[in-house]
C-alpha cells in the first residue's frame, strides 16, 4: 500500500525493481537526489514536469524536422480514462458505504456500542470513527461473548479504517490485477490477525467454542465492514483450533523478515 501511494523512493542496491528493471522500464531521477520514480514503460525522460523525447522525422527531400513526441497525447488519453474509472469506482464505494451506514440507523442498542438489527445476517462492526457492533436480531447468546472478542479486536486496530484504504488503493490502480488480488488477501489478513489475537486469550476450550461460533456466523457479508464469519472459513478454523503462541525467537525472525521484505520493495534500482 505504501508503495501504491508513493511513486517515488530512494534507491537501494538490493530490490524487486532492479530484477524487474533488466527486462523492461527504467529509473527516472528526480534532480540531483538520491530518490527517483519507476517507469515502467520506458518512455519518459523526466518527471515533474513530464517530458518525453522528441520525434526527428525525415521531409522527403530530405531534411529533417523535430516534432513534440506523440507519447504526450496518448498518455493524456490513458490519464484521462484512468482517471473516470478510478473516480467512478471511488464514487461507487462512497454510495454503498453511506447507504449502508444509513439503513442501519434503526438499529437497537442492546449495551455500549453493541446494537440489534433485522437488516443483517452475521455479527460485524459498521463505521470507522463511531463504530457499532451489530448483530443479528435472535443471535445466539452463547456466541456473543466470542464475537465481541473478535469485533472489539477490529475496533481497537481500526480495521475498518484499514479496509477503505485498501479500496481506495485498488480504486486508484484498478488497471493493475494485482491490486485486486492483494486486496483480497488483506481483507482475509485482518480477520485472520483478529482469530489470532482473540485465540491469545482463550484456552483450548474456548478456541474450539470461538471455532464453532464462527461456523455458525459464516454469512455473507459486506465488504466495508469487519465481520466475525467470512473469507478463508476452513482456514480460519484450522488456525484457531492449530494455535500455538509464537516464541519471542520466532517473533525475531519475523521482524528481520518483514524488515528485509520491506527493503527490498521500497527502494528502487540504484
Amino acid at each position: 500500500m505504501i508503495r501504491a501511494w508513493i511513486p517515488v523512493s530512494i534507491a537501494g542496491k538490493f530490490n524487486l525493481v532492479s530484477a524487474v528493471l533488466r527486462f523492461h522500464g527504467k529509473n527516472v531521477p528526480i534532480g540531483d537526489s538520491m530518490i527517483s520514480a519507476t517507469n515502467f514503460a520506458g518512455l519518459a525522460d523526466d518527471y515533474f514536469p513530464t517530458t518525453f523525447p522528441e520525434i526527428v522525422l525525415i521531409n522527403p527531400d530530405g531534411t529533417a524536422i523535430t516534432v513534440q513526441s506523440v507519447y504526450s497525447k496518448v498518455f493524456s488519453i490513458c490519464f484521462a480514462v484512468w482517471a473516470t474509472v478510478a473516480c467512478a469506482l471511488i464514487l461507487t464505494f462512497i454510495i454503498i458505504y453511506f447507504t449502508t451506514i444509513r439503513e442501519l440507523r434503526d438499529a437497537k442498542r442492546l449495551r455500549d456500542n453493541v446494537y440489534l438489527s433485522d437488516k443483517i445476517r452475521s455479527p460485524a462492526v459498521y463505521g470507522v470513527f463511531r463504530p457499532r457492533i451489530i448483530l443479528p436480531v435472535g443471535y445466539s447468546e452463547e456466541n456473543i461473548e466470542y464475537v465481541l472478542l473478535h469485533e472489539n479486536s477490529h475496533i481497537r486496530h481500526a480495521d475498518n479504517l484499514w479496509r477503505i484504504l485498501g479500496f481506495i488503493t485498488a480504486a486508484l490502480h484498478w488497471f493493475d490485477p494485482f491490486s485486486w488480488l492483494f486486496l483480497k488477501v488483506a481483507l482475509s489478513d485482518l480477520e485472520l490477525a483478529c482469530d489470532e489475537r482473540a485465540s491469545e486469550r482463550l484456552d483450548a476450550e474456548g478456541r474450539k467454542r470461538y471455532a464453532e461460533a464462527l461456523v455458525d456466523s459464516c454469512r455473507p457479508k459486506n465488504v466495508f465492514v469487519s465481520s466475525f464469519g467470512g473469507a478463508k472459513l476452513r482456514t480460519r478454523v484450522e488456525t484457531i483450533l492449530s494455535y500455538k503462541k509464537i516464541t519471542v525467537l520466532s517473533s525475531a525472525g519475523f521482524a528481520l523478515l518483514i524488515a528485509a521484505v520491506a527493503y527490498l520493495l521500497l527502494t528502487n534500482a540504484g
